[in-house]
């Protein structure tokens, strides 16, 4: 069976976290790459990395590039490849489009010719064509445009890889399940060592921190992947489908080591513990301020994303209480995903490691300090 190339998506600034865990579980001809990983493999294998990479966004296809300098260039390029192993009249379709540097300028403008180019041929075969949907479509199809060359990809993850399933509650400012997963990877945490989020919202650090230890693939709370809707997947993929999610199951582990998640807010505190049962792991759960943090115990590991004004209140002064509580914490490692320069400035030491990121529309920087 020939090699198909995929695409990993990845929350700018999380690259290389992404092409770490794409390593580590085993994908081929990985590389890094900005915006994304691409990998190699059978069809099965984008299907394994749905169901078990923690940080990426979505998983797609690549099903063809050629030259695009102009509208019929495009039109021609995708009804040259096959779409009948993915669509049938009977299924719907979305297309998205990036374009830069290119003569074709307007993406809503390239994702009409993209669908009118697939829709053209499969009414050409069967007499009838698919519909468009754009909230919950069977296919999701996607052109990137750059510098006159086309790229096709088909989706699929279906809904975004960030959706585990176990958050029934997110609270006032939410932080992606993936993103998460990266800034945990990017803390250098070991897995078996004390980890604590002193301020952890709707619980999604410490959550993501247990499925982590435990090696509980991310995507086994999913109910559907968006490439369980093609034209293509038979009965004979779907067992074959239920056979990987079992091995997986199979390999996760009851250990874990203590991670805790506080917070000063009780509400807050029983929507994480809800969010944890949903996701099936156990978590240690304090109401406290997290300036009532003390170093006197073993040395942990934190990871947290304190709040910031834009999404969150936050003031000075509790920024600069927040980083002299830290700063007590001799021994600890402190990560902070922190989307104000206040937090940066007051601590008084430079951090270890320091990395630009995306939070959702926000500016952040992920910082990790080793307290001395």
């Amino acid at each position: 069976m020939s090699m198909l190339e995929f695409y990993a998506a990845a929350i700018p600034g999380t690259e290389t976290a992404l092409c770490d865990e794409m390593h580590e579980l085993g994908f081929a001809s990985v590389r890094l790459n900005r915006g994304g990983i691409p990998f190699r493999g059978e069809p099965s294998e984008g299907w394994r990395a749905c169901l078990t990479s923690r940080i990426a966004q979505r998983i797609q296809l690549l099903l063809g590039r050629f030259p695009c300098p102009s509208e019929q260039a495009l039109f021609d390029g995708v009804a040259a490849i096959d779409w009948s192993p993915y669509l049938s009249p009977e299924h719907t379709l979305s297309v998205s489009a990036v374009c830069t540097a290119s003569s074709i300028t307007h993406s809503g403008f390239a994702a009409l010719k993209v669908k009118d180019a697939i829709v053209d041929q499969i009414r050409a075969r069967s007499g009838r064509r698919p519909s468009v949907e754009r909230q919950d479509p069977d296919v999701r199809i996607f052109l990137y445009l750059a510098n006159d060359k086309a790229a096709i990809y088909l989706d699929l993850s279906g809904e975004p890889l960030h959706r585990r399933g176990y958050r029934k509650d997110a609270g006032e400012a939410p932080l992606r399940e993936t993103l998460a997963a990266a800034i945990l990877r990017m803390s250098r945490w070991d897995r078996t060592s004390p980890l604590v989020d002193p301020m952890c919202g709707s619980g999604t650090i410490a959550i993501e921190a247990a499925l982590w230890a435990r090696n509980i693939a991310p995507g086994l709370s999913r109910p559907q992947f968006g490439f369980e809707r093609w034209a293509s997947f038979d009965p004979d993929e779907a067992e074959r489908l239920r056979t990987m999610r079992g091995e997986l199951r199979a390999a996760a582990s009851s250990q874990s080591p203590r991670i805790m998640a506080a917070d000063n807010d009780p509400d807050v505190l029983d929507m994480a513990r809800s969010n944890a049962r949903a996701a099936g792991v156990k978590l240690a759960f304090k109401e406290r301020d997290v300036r009532e943090m003390q170093g006197d115990q073993a040395a942990h590991t934190v990871v947290t994303n304190p709040p910031y004004g834009v999404r969150l209140e936050k003031s000075p002064l509790f920024c600069r209480e927040v980083t002299s509580t830290f700063s007590r914490l001799h021994g600890w490692r402190v990560c902070l995903l922190a989307g104000t320069p206040d937090y940066e400035r007051d601590l008084s030491t430079a951090p270890q490691f320091r990395r630009p990121i995306k939070n959702g529309d926000l500016d952040c920087v992920f910082l990790v300090y080793d307290i001395k």
